[in-house]
């Protein structure tokens, strides 16, 4: 065979499509009678439902039917991920709203103009009561309980159990209680679905969906609807991005269907921006962190105490404090002791969900806050700082306090690389000299070190390669792709093993129908997963095709070669060959493919891991920060394709710079969103970034046959922390210690004034009383539901 594409620059097969407007989303089918849902939404956070009239509305024009939640009668369910089981969630609220945008009913008619014209016509009458909108007050002992039945708006906590004070023996111990504001997922395609009644000749019921996870929704609905799975197909066409936001079967999904099961005819909704900008949340966190180390700078302890926001009925992001971010809690490091307590709670806002890295960026983001803060008290270089704690990249695997065991790792890697990208000493020098003649506008210099998980717990996935009659390939894998370029990745391995051309694979994902089963994306899981499972179902077509020439060429399997050209021919008679065509024939012939199905099992997560160096100005007389440069160094093991890393390194940039200097959900204190529009939620463009300059190091993982880890949310992760910390470096002269996120001009100029003044509010402050009450368990995966 020719050089392996592996490794190689290789353009990806899925734009054409995408850029001519071939593809198709839910929003651009046409089906036969389609009706169109709108949604009847609560204007007040929190209150109780006196009464629901719908009689105008449903004798409005186009309108087809008006539901409330007695008129389906749908079962209260989970989203996903079951935070607590004592409150799943009506699909339509029943006696109380907790949170704007509930819905409350649902209009269904001819046309999506009238549905929404009627959506005005219903009247609701409320009785309006105190909201909870941040989690610290949820959890004060006077707030207002959301939930009754539970007695409390704690939904989920732990401590894990530690045998002796980690801050015990230190000789500077530093505090902060830090911030991880929500943020909006904001996808360009918001939630979407199409629902088929009829089904097809082999199922009941077909759903057109934007997921990431089409055999987890199929199994949703199956269970909520109390169907036989294979009776439901579910089918995801193009999807405009996910980000995490679409797992799972949400509430409107479950309203759609139920009421095209009851008018017996197809129905579809699609999202608006506002209702998504208002509801597709992730993040939100509070960290209250203490470091303990020696004078020297060695990291002799951590204590972390984490409050998540749950959002309303306990939002699977809620749980995000208690799994993800515990368990690289102490990131990069050489941690010996880690105390780690973390409590969610309810709170009348949108439930919380997940976002790029999910709990893994906010563990990074504090635990880089807290190394810059150490370097700063210590009178230590953060670079140097970070040097003396690094795990060892000699003893890998590594477990941590934590109970995670690190694959593989070299942290000093990307951090000498991202370092020598930036002439990080050049880059002290100018800001030296401006520190020196006064300027206004101030350098500042970020660092981070970060390590994630993904492919959380390991698993295993499907894939399936098929060679036809004429030479093409057939590739399905049970990932579902919505940007990452799977059709490429999957399509370079099976040319890779069987010497075809790429522009003779199709790929085939995301219907239920046709790819029997898969995990979906998410937890940047595909390639290390779903590309073993297809680069394994290739070798083994490869195998089968070497026995079929076998008997062609009348020679022995063990002299059977793939060619240079892609043929099959004997060693060492290179006239004798055979084509990928006529072993497929041969295999036809003999009533039999040349095909294989099978599942890939990974044992464990990977960890990534990665440096960043962020350099900014800061206006000190406006608060103005404006990023100069952004140097990403991740490691996500072999790289299969360099511009499809490059593409989710940038992607994850603009997103993580966007947290740190630009982008919060804001809620005034009666609940209403503040930030409901574009024209409120400081969302950049590529105008407000900055081109941004990627490496990769590579360190491959020993636990897959491809050495791959995941790449899709690292950028993210390294480069909100890099920004905040490049920002209070611009101005830690003037006495800044710490500026919470994201770092507006507003906060900025605020902390160089109260600096200025000797005014600065402290670091610290006691955390709440409700961890003192959490139960304990011996690690991260034991977390208990109270």
């Amino acid at each position: 065979m020719a050089g392996s594409i592996l490794g190689t620059r290789v353009r990806r097969v899925e734009d054409a499509d995408l850029v001519t407007g071939a593809s198709t989303f839910v929003g651009n089918l046409q089906l036969d009678g389609l009706l169109h849902a709108a949604f009847v939404r609560s204007p007040v956070a929190h209150g109780l439902i006196e009464s629901i009239d719908t009689t105008e509305a449903a004798a409005a024009p186009g309108v087809v039917a008006v539901y409330t939640a007695a008129d389906l009668n749908l079962p209260a369910h989970h989203r996903m991920m079951v935070v607590n089981p004592k409150v799943p969630r009506p699909p339509l609220a029943t006696d109380r709203v907790r949170f704007v945008g509930e819905p409350v009913a649902v209009v269904v008619a001819e046309t999506r103009a009238a549905a929404v014209d009627a959506v005005e016509l219903v009247d609701v009458d409320y009785d309006p009561l105190p909201a909870a909108t941040d989690p610290e007050t949820a959890l004060a002992p006077d707030a207002e309980v959301q939930y009754p039945e539970l007695g409390t708006n704690l939904v989920i906590g732990n401590r894990t159990a530690v045998q002796e004070d980690p801050l015990l023996g230190a000789d500077t111990v530093v505090r902060a209680r830090l911030i991880n504001q929500r943020v909006a997922v904001m996808p360009m395609e918001g939630n979407a679905i199409a629902v088929e009644p009829a089904g097809d000749d082999e199922h009941d019921l077909v759903i057109h969906v934007s997921t990431q996870m089409p055999h987890g929704l199929q199994a949703m609905v199956a269970d909520v609807f109390d169907v036989p799975k294979e009776r439901v197909r579910v089918i995801a066409p193009h999807v405009g991005g996910g980000f995490g936001g679409k797992a799972g079967l949400i509430a409107e999904h479950t309203v759609v269907i139920g009421a095209a099961r009851t008018l017996g005819r197809p129905v579809a909704w699609v999202e608006t921006r506002s209702e998504n900008l208002q509801s597709m949340h992730g993040r939100g966190q509070v960290g209250y962190y203490e470091l303990g180390l020696t004078r020297d700078g060695t990291i002799t302890g951590l204590r972390a105490r984490v409050i998540g926001d749950a959002g309303a009925w306990a939002g699977f992001g809620g749980a995000l404090p208690i799994h993800m971010t515990a368990l690289v809690v102490p990131g990069v490091y050489d941690v010996p002791t880690v105390a780690y307590d973390a409590a969610s709670a309810v709170t009348n806002t949108a439930p919380m969900g997940a976002f790029r890295g999910a709990g893994r960026p906010e563990a990074a983001a504090h635990l880089e806050r807290m190394m810059d803060i150490a370097a700063d008290e210590l009178g230590i270089d953060p670079v140097e700082l970070r040097r003396r704690n690094f795990l060892d990249p000699n003893a890998f695997p590594v477990t941590t306090p934590m109970g995670a065991t690190y694959d593989s790792g070299d942290y000093d890697l990307p951090l000498r690389e991202a370092l020598r990208i930036a002439d990080y000493d050049k880059l002290r020098e100018d800001q030296a000299g401006r520190r020196e003649r006064g300027d206004v506008i101030q350098l500042g210099v970020g660092v981070s070190v970060y390590v994630e998980v993904t492919a959380p717990g390991g698993g295993s996935e499907f894939g399936s390669v098929t060679v036809r009659d004429d030479g093409t390939v057939t590739v399905s894998s049970g990932t579902s792709a919505h940007g990452q370029g799977h059709a490429t990745a999957f399509s370079m391995l099976v040319s890779d093993a069987l010497g075809i051309p790429m522009d003779k694979i199709t790929y085939v994902q995301s219907d239920t129908a046709v790819v029997p089963r898969g995990g979906g994306t998410g937890g940047s899981r595909s390639l290390q997963l779903g590309g073993s499972a297809v680069a394994s179902a290739a070798a083994d077509v490869r195998e089968q095709a070497r026995r079929r020439a076998a008997s062609l060429l009348e020679a022995s399997v063990d002299d059977i070669v793939l060619t240079e050209e892609g043929t099959f021919g004997v060693s060492g008679v290179p006239t004798s060959t055979v084509s990928w065509q006529e072993v497929a024939r041969a295999a036809r012939d003999a009533g039999e493919r040349l095909t294989a199905g099978l599942d890939v099992n990974q044992e464990g997560s990977t960890f990534p891991f990665g440096a960043h160096v962020s350099v900014v100005e800061v206006d000190t007389e406006t608060g103005r920060v404006k990023p100069l440069r952004h140097i990403a160094v991740d490691d996500c093991g072999r790289v299969l394709n360099p511009l499809l890393v490059e593409g989710q390194q940038h992607g994850g940039l603009a997103q993580g710079i966007a947290q740190a200097l630009y982008e919060e959900v804001v809620f005034d204190a009666d609940g209403q969103p503040m930030t409901g529009t574009l024209a409120d939620y400081a969302m950049p463009s590529a105008m407000d970034l900055i081109n941004f300059e990627t490496g990769s190091t590579v360190t491959p993982t020993p636990l897959n046959a491809l050495g791959a880890k995941g790449i899709g949310e690292s950028a993210t992760i390294g480069s909100t922390p890099a920004v905040q910390n490049a920002v209070v470096d611009a101005v830690s002269h003037l006495g800044v210690r710490h500026i919470d996120l994201p770092c507006t001009p507003q906060r900025v100029w605020r902390a160089i004034q109260d600096a200025r003044a000797g005014t600065l509010p402290d670091l610290w402050r006691e955390p709440p009383a409700v961890f003192d009450g959490l139960p304990v368990s011996g690690g991260v995966d034991n977390s208990a539901g109270i």
